[in-house]
C-alpha cells in the first residue's frame, strides 16, 4: 500500500509538474507572439486635406477609411512640414526637417548625396531585419514613388556613397516577408488627366449641387464641379483602400500590421498644395493595428510629419536617432508644441516662407511678399480651374474680399490667424493691436526654428521645369485649346507633355 502511495504520489507530481511547464511553454508562445514586430504599412495619399467623411467633408463617402478612424485613432491637428511633395517626402523619408538637410527646394539636388549625419529611416528598419517594400495600390498601375531631394535610388542596397537604394524591393507583400514595412501609394487623388476617367466610371458620382465649397472660393458650376471630380477621386481611393485590408486578411497578415495612413500634402487647389494655409500644411491621419492599438481613439495634440517616422521606428522596436526632429506618437511623453513649416522653391517659383502653427494660432512669415500666391507657375496653370475662373470674375467685379485676397499683386510680409475661430484663415489679425503679444511670440519662435533648422550645406542645384516649356508651346501651337484652359478646362497636361516631347524628339 505504502508502495502504490509513493507511486501516486510520483505521478502526481509528474503530472503537475507536465501542467506546469505546459503553462510556460503556452505563457513563452504567448510573449513571444507580442514581441513579434508588426508588420507596418504606411499609406499614403497624395494631395489631399482633411477631405475625408470622418473629418466632416461633406458630399464624399469614404467608409473604409472612416471605419479605420473608428478601429484605431484619427489625429485631427497633424501638419506637414512643407506643402509640396518632394520637401515633404524628404523630411517623412529621413524623419528630419527638410530645411535642416538641405532637400527643401522642390527636386533640386538630386544627384547630390545625403550628408553623411542622416540616414533614410528605411536603412535603419533593414538593418533591424524588415524587408522594406515600395509599392502602390492604384489599378491604374501607377505609383511607386519616392521624389525625394538627394541621391537615390528606388531599389537597391544603401550606403550612401555608391549604393543609394532605399528599399529592398517593389509592390508585392508576402507572409515570408515578415516582418516587413512598406510604403504604399495611392496617387488617384493627385491630379491628372485621369480625373475624368474616374468621374465616369463611378456609379454613383458626385453631386456638384452637394458640395460644400470654403468661402474663399467663388460659387461657380466649374469650381463645384472641379471639386466633386476631387471628391470622386478621394471615394475611388477610399475603394483601394477597402482592397489592401482584404488582401491583408487573405494573407492572414491583419491582426499584426499596423497601417498608418496620410497625405503627403494638401489638396491641389486654392490656398492647398504649395501653400502655407491650412489646406496645404494639415493632413488626415489614421492609425491602426488590431493588435495592438485601442479603437476609438480621437488625439487633438499637434503632431508632424517627421513624427510618423520616428512612430514607425517606434513600432519596429528601432532606436529613433538623437539627429531626428521627429518624436514617436506613441511615447507616453509625447508632446510637441508647434509644426514649424516652410515653402520654398517650387518649379520656377522661388519663394521663401516660414510658418508656425500649434492648433490655435498660425503665424506666417513671407520673405518675399512681392511674390503674388497667384504666381502665373506653369504647372499649375494646367491644374488649377478655380484659378482661371476666378481671375476672370476678379476682372468682372464679381469677387468678394475674401475671395479677392488670392489674386492681389502682393501677400503680406506676415500673417496671423485664430484658425479655431477663423478655420478658413480669412482675417489677418497682424495689425490688431489685441494680439500684438502673441504676434511677438509666434514671431520669435519662428526664428528660433529657422536658426535650429538651419540647412546643413548650401548645395543648390535646381532643375529646370519642363512645364515653362509645354504652357509657352501651348500658347504658340493650340491657342483654341489654350483659350479652353483660360475658361477652366483641365486640357490634359500628361498628354501634352507625352506630345511635346515627341515633337522635340523629331525635331
Amino acid at each position: 500500500m505504502l508502495h502504490q502511495n509513493k507511486l501516486k504520489f510520483v505521478y502526481g507530481l509528474l503530472i503537475g509538474l507536465f501542467v506546469f511547464c505546459s503553462g510556460c511553454i503556452e505563457e513563452n508562445k504567448e510573449i513571444k507572439q507580442k514581441e513579434k514586430p508588426p508588420n507596418i504599412i504606411w499609406l499614403m495619399a497624395e494631395d489631399i486635406s482633411l477631405d475625408l467623411a470622418c473629418y466632416g467633408m461633406k458630399a464624399v463617402k469614404t467608409p473604409n477609411l472612416d471605419q479605420m478612424a473608428l478601429d484605431g485613432i484619427k489625429f485631427n491637428n497633424a501638419f506637414v512640414t512643407n506643402p509640396i511633395c518632394s520637401p515633404s517626402r524628404s523630411a517623412m523619408m529621413v524623419g528630419v526637417h527638410q530645411v535642416k538637410t538641405n532637400t527643401h527646394n522642390h527636386r533640386s539636388n538630386r544627384e547630390v548625396p545625403l550628408s553623411k549625419t542622416y540616414l533614410p529611416f528605411t536603412k535603419l528598419l533593414r538593418d533591424a531585419g524588415y524587408t522594406t517594400i515600395l509599392g502602390h495600390y492604384n489599378v491604374r498601375g501607377k505609383g511607386r514613388k519616392t521624389d525625394v531631394n538627394f541621391k537615390h535610388e528606388p531599389v537597391g542596397e544603401w550606403n550612401g556613397k555608391d549604393k543609394f537604394g532605399l528599399f529592398d524591393k517593389f509592390d508585392t507583400i508576402n507572409p515570408a516577408d515578415t516582418p516587413f514595412f512598406a510604403q504604399i501609394q495611392l496617387n488617384v487623388t493627385h491630379r491628372g488627366d485621369w480625373w475624368n476617367e474616374i468621374r465616369s466610371q463611378s456609379e454613383h458620382p458626385v453631386n456638384p449641387e452637394d458640395v460644400e465649397l470654403p468661402p474663399y472660393y467663388a460659387d461657380h458650376p466649374t469650381i463645384r464641379l472641379d471639386w466633386a471630380k476631387y471628391l470622386d477621386t478621394m471615394e475611388y481611393m477610399d475603394d483601394e483602400v477597402g482592397m489592401l485590408y482584404k488582401e491583408l486578411e487573405e494573407k492572414g497578415l491583419y491582426e499584426n500590421t499596423v497601417v498608418i495612413f496620410i497625405g503627403d500634402n494638401g489638396r491641389c487647389n486654392i490656398r492647398g498644395k504649395g501653400y502655407l494655409h491650412d489646406p496645404g500644411l494639415r493632413i488626415p491621419l489614421l492609425m491602426k493595428w488590431p493588435k495592438g492599438i485601442k479603437p476609438k481613439q480621437v488625439r487633438d495634440e499637434v503632431v508632424s510629419s517627421t513624427d510618423i517616422t520616428a512612430t514607425i521606428l517606434d513600432l519596429a522596436g528601432v532606436q529613433i536617432p538623437k539627429y531626428m526632429t521627429g518624436m514617436s506618437v506613441l511615447n507616453d511623453n509625447f508632446k510637441r508644441n508647434e509644426v514649424y513649416a516652410a515653402r520654398d522653391l517650387w518649379d520656377e517659383i522661388e519663394e521663401k516662407s516660414r510658418a508656425i502653427t500649434n492648433g490655435k494660432w498660425k503665424y506666417i512669415r513671407n520673405d518675399k511678399p512681392e511674390i503674388p500666391w497667384d504666381a502665373g507657375q506653369a504647372y499649375l496653370e494646367f491644374y488649377r480651374p478655380a484659378v482661371h475662373v476666378m481671375r476672370t470674375l476678379k476682372k468682372e467685379g464679381r469677387l468678394n474680399n475674401f475671395q479677392k485676397q488670392f489674386f492681389e499683386n502682393s501677400k503680406p510680409k506676415e500673417e496671423l490667424y485664430n484658425i479655431q475661430e477663423d478655420p478658413f484663415e480669412l482675417k489677418n489679425l497682424v495689425d490688431n493691436p489685441e494680439f500684438v503679444a502673441v504676434l511677438e511670440e509666434m514671431r520669435d519662435k519662428t526664428l528660433m526654428y529657422d536658426s535650429d533648422m538651419k540647412p546643413i550645406s548650401d548645395v543648390y542645384n535646381p532643375v529646370h521645369a519642363s512645364a515653362v516649356d509645354l504652357l509657352e508651346w501651348v500658347k504658340i501651337e493650340k491657342p483654341a485649346l489654350y483659350q479652353e484652359m483660360l475658361a477652366g478646362v483641365e486640357i490634359g497636361f500628361q498628354a501634352l507633355t507625352k506630345e511635346h516631347s515627341q515633337l522635340n524628339k523629331t525635331n
